[in-house]
C-alpha cells in the first residue's frame, strides 16, 4: 500500500488516530535511536527553526509545535563554538523571532521559544525561505533548517529550498499530517526516512529523540583541527568527547613520505588540545586521535596539515620615529627558541661612525638614540642563531627634521605713566598665535610674577617697583613657545 493510500484511509477512518509517521521503513522495522548519555559539548552548528505561524495552523497546534521544538533543542550546549538556534516564523510576512546569536543559554532560549506569539495571516513560505538564506551563511559549521508545517498551501518552495541545499544547508521537515507528501519528499535532504516525519500533533513528542538524533548526526563535532601552524609547530584541537565518560586519548602523527619523522602521545580525558613542536618546515603531516573509553566506541579523528616554510629572522625590518633624536627599529619573526642574540648597527650615511646595540633573543625591537636631525642612517639587524647560522637585513631610516623656528616678537616697548605704572606695548605675528606669557621681576625683595595674556593683547600696564624692574614677554603658538623679548626700567 502506498503512503498516500494509507493517508487517505486514515483521514476517512472513524477510529481515533494516535500517530502516523511517514517513513520509508515499515513500522515493524522502525529503529530505536539510542542517544548518548549527554549531548553537552557534542556538536557545533546552526539550527534554524522555520515554523508555520499562519492562520491555517490552529492555536493548539502552534502551541504543541513550540513545545516540541523547545524539548528538541533542550540538551544542546548553546553559543558560538557549540550550537546556535534561531526561530523564523512563516506568515503573510516572515518574522525572525530571534537570530542565531541571541541566546547562549538554555534558560533564555526555552523562555523565548515558549513565549513566541502566532502571526496568523497567509502562508508565505517562499518569502521566509529567502530570509533563511540570509541567516544560514556561516560555511564554517554545519547548517540545519528544520521546517515545521501543517502542509497547507506550501507554495512554490522547491527552488528556494534547492538554493539552500546548494549552500550546504540540510533540510529536515516535520508535517502535521495535512501536507503534500510528494512536495515534502522532494524538499527534504536525504535520507528521507530519518529527515521527514508526518505525525499527528497530539503525538508529536514520540519523534523527538529520532529527530534530535538526525540533527546530531549532521552537526556532531567529531573532527580534529590544526591551527596556529608555523614552520616548526602546530596546535591540534578537538571537542572533549570523553570529559563525562572517562578514558584517555591516543594521539600519533607522522610526516607523509617519511615514516621516521613521527611521534605518539597519551592524553587524559579532559584534554582538548595539544601543541606539536620540533616539526620540520614545509612538511605535510597526518595526525590521528583515537578516544578510548569503556563507555563506548569512538571514531578515529584525522587531520592533515603542512608546516610553513622556514623563515629566518629578520625577514622584516621596520623603523618608526620615536622622538626628535630617536627612532624605534623592529624586526620579525621572533624566534627565541632558535636565536642566541640580535645586534643592531646604525650609522649616518655615507661615513658616520656606527653604533651597536645588542638585543636579547626574546626581544624584537629596540630604540636607536643620539640621532641628528634630518639625517639618513643605515640600520642593520643581524641574527645569531644557536646552531651557528647568521642572517642580516639592512634598511635606511631618516631622522626627523629640525623643528621650524617659531616667530619671535619683533618689538617690545616700556613707558612710565603718571600713575607710577609701566605701560608695556609689543608687536607680534598673528599666525597660529595662542597668546602671550608675561613675566616681570619686581626687583629687590618683591620677587617675580607672571601671567597669561590672550592672543588679541598688544599692551598692558604693570606697577612700577623701581628702576630695576625687568619685563619679559614670549609669544605662545600651537607648536610651542617662541623667542621672547626682555626690557628693564633702566632702558626707559
Amino acid at each position: 500500500m502506498q503512503p498516500m493510500d494509507i493517508f487517505k484511509r486514515m483521514k476517512t477512518s472513524i477510529l481515533p488516530v494516535c500517530v502516523f509517521l511517514w517513513v520509508t521503513l515499515q513500522s515493524g522495522n522502525l529503529q530505536v535511536v539510542e542517544l548518548p548519555d549527554s549531548v553537552l559539548n557534542c556538536c557545533e552548528g546552526d539550527i534554524l527553526l522555520l515554523l508555520d505561524s499562519s492562520g491555517s495552523v490552529a492555536n493548539y497546534e502552534f502551541s504543541k509545535l513550540l513545545g516540541f521544538t523547545a524539548e528538541l533543542v533542550r540538551p544542546f550546549t548553546l553559543g558560538r563554538g557549540h550550537v546556535r538556534v534561531g526561530l523564523l516564523q512563516v506568515g503573510t510576512e516572515p518574522n525572525l523571532e530571534f537570530g542565531l546569536d541571541v541566546h547562549s543559554n538554555q534558560r533564555s532560549l526555552q523562555k523565548a521559544l515558549l513565549a513566541a506569539t502566532q502571526l496568523h495571516g497567509s502562508t508565505n513560505t517562499e518569502a521566509a525561505l529567502q530570509v533563511a538564506q540570509e541567516i544560514l551563511t556561516d560555511n564554517r559549521v554545519p547548517k540545519v533548517m528544520l521546517w515545521l508545517t501543517d502542509g497547507v498551501e506550501l507554495g512554490e518552495v522547491e527552488e528556494p529550498i534547492a538554493q539552500l541545499k546548494a549552500r550546504g544547508v540540510s533540510v529536515l521537515i516535520v508535517s502535521t499530517v495535512h501536507g503534500n507528501f510528494q512536495v515534502l519528499q522532494r524538499a527534504v535532504s536525504p535520507p528521507v526516512e530519518s529527515h521527514l516525519y508526518s505525525v499527528d500533533i497530539d503525538n508529536i513528542d514520540i519523534i523527538t529523540d529520532e529527530m534530535r538524533a538526525a540533527i546530531i548526526r549532521i552537526i556532531r563535532a567529531e573532527r580534529l583541527r590544526a591551527i596556529d601552524i608555523t614552520s616548526h609547530s602546530a596546535l591540534l584541537q578537538w571537542r572533549p568527547v570523553l570529559s563525562t565518560l572517562g578514558g584517555y586519548y591516543e594521539l600519533w602523527y607522522t610526516a607523509i613520505g617519511n615514516a621516521q619523522t613521527q611521534g605518539r602521545r597519551t592524553l587524559n580525558e579532559e584534554s582538548r588540545s595539544v601543541k606539536l613542536t620540533k616539526l620540520q618546515p614545509a612538511t605535510t603531516y597526518s595526525a590521528f586521535l583515537q578516544p578510548e573509553s569503556n563507555q563506548g566506541l569512538f571514531n578515529t579523528l584525522t587531520v592533515t596539515f603542512t608546516t610553513l616554510p622556514e623563515v629566518l629572522s629578520p625577514a622584516l625590518v621596520s623603523v618608526t620615529p620615536f622622538g626628535p633624536h630617536q627612532t624605534q627599529v623592529s624586526w620579525g619573526p621572533l624566534q627565541p627558541s632558535l636565536v642566541e642574540r640580535y645586534t643592531v648597527e646604525y650609522g649616518a650615511i655615507p661615513s658616520g661612525t656606527p653604533r651597536t646595540v645588542i638585543v636579547q633573543s626574546h626581544q624584537n625591537s629596540t630604540v636607536l638614540t643620539h640621532l641628528e636631525f634630518g639625517t639618513e642612517y643605515l640600520v642593520t639587524v643581524s641574527t645569531f642563531y644557536k646552531n651557528g647560522k647568521q642572517t642580516a637585513m639592512s634598511v635606511k631610516a631618516c631622522s626627523q627634521e629640525a623643528p621650524a623656528t617659531l616667530p619671535a616678537l619683533p618689538d617690545l616697548q616700556l613707558a612710565s605713566t603718571t600713575n607710577n605704572e609701566v605701560q608695556v606695548e609689543w608687536k607680534a605675528v598673528q599666525q597660529n598665535l595662542k597668546g602671550f606669557w608675561l613675566r616681570w621681576d619686581k626687583g629687590g625683595t618683591h620677587g617675580t610674577s607672571s601671567t597669561y595674556l590672550p592672543p588679541s593683547s598688544r599692551s598692558t600696564r604693570l606697577p612700577q617697583f623701581g628702576s630695576n624692574t625687568r619685563v619679559c614677554i614670549s609669544p605662545l603658538y600651537s607648536s610651542g613657545r617662541g623667542e621672547g623679548i626682555c626690557c628693564s626700567i633702566d632702558n626707559l
